[in-house]
């Protein structure tokens, strides 16, 4: 059976599904994707359905990844049944989630993505949302994201035996 994570962000747009693409592409290079499901969604459901914001795509493109697969889809509580690690992008979709996990456990699956960023601090530990700033908070977002699942992937060994 696969281990399955789960990145949430607010409208499934930006972030998680950036996030998403990459770390499918980081388990495929060291060689994991047959051990490790991945899926995204966003605790708002006003986009469901739709691919990824335009920009988030562009700026995956140009770092040599496909986002085209992208479709919009909001978290629900069949999702703590479904996966076994779930990871916010920023405090307040970790809360949203806290709200709904139906159990103390399943609260306890619920993550800040960005601690596994080893740039990560206590004042610093969100990936913030670019949709409303410039192209240049896409780029920024798509380093976060790199840097802190290559960390994820690295650790991913030890956290499937937990």
């Amino acid at each position: 059976m696969a281990y399955r994570i789960a990145l949430v962000c607010l409208g499934n747009i930006c972030r998680s599904p950036t996030a998403h693409v990459v770390l499918e592409d980081r388990l495929a290079a060291a060689g994991l994707a047959d051990r490790v499901e991945v899926v995204s969604a966003g605790t708002g459901d006003w986009h469901v359905g739709q691919p990824m914001d335009p920009r988030s795509a562009a700026v995956l493109r140009e770092a040599g990844y496909d986002p085209s697969r992208h479709r919009a889809r909001t978290f629900d509580t069949d999702w703590y049944a479904e996966n076994d690690l779930l990871l916010a992008m920023d405090h307040s979709n970790r809360a949203d989630m806290i709200d709904l996990a139906p159990t103390v456990a399943q609260q306890e699956q619920v993550h800040l993505f960005r601690e596994f960023d080893p740039e990560a601090s206590a004042g610093d530990d969100e990936v913030p949302d670019p949709w409303h700033g410039g192209d240049e908070g896409f780029a920024l977002v798509l380093a976060m994201i790199e840097r802190t699942t290559d960390e994820l992937v690295r650790r991913l060994p030890e956290l499937m035996t937990s």
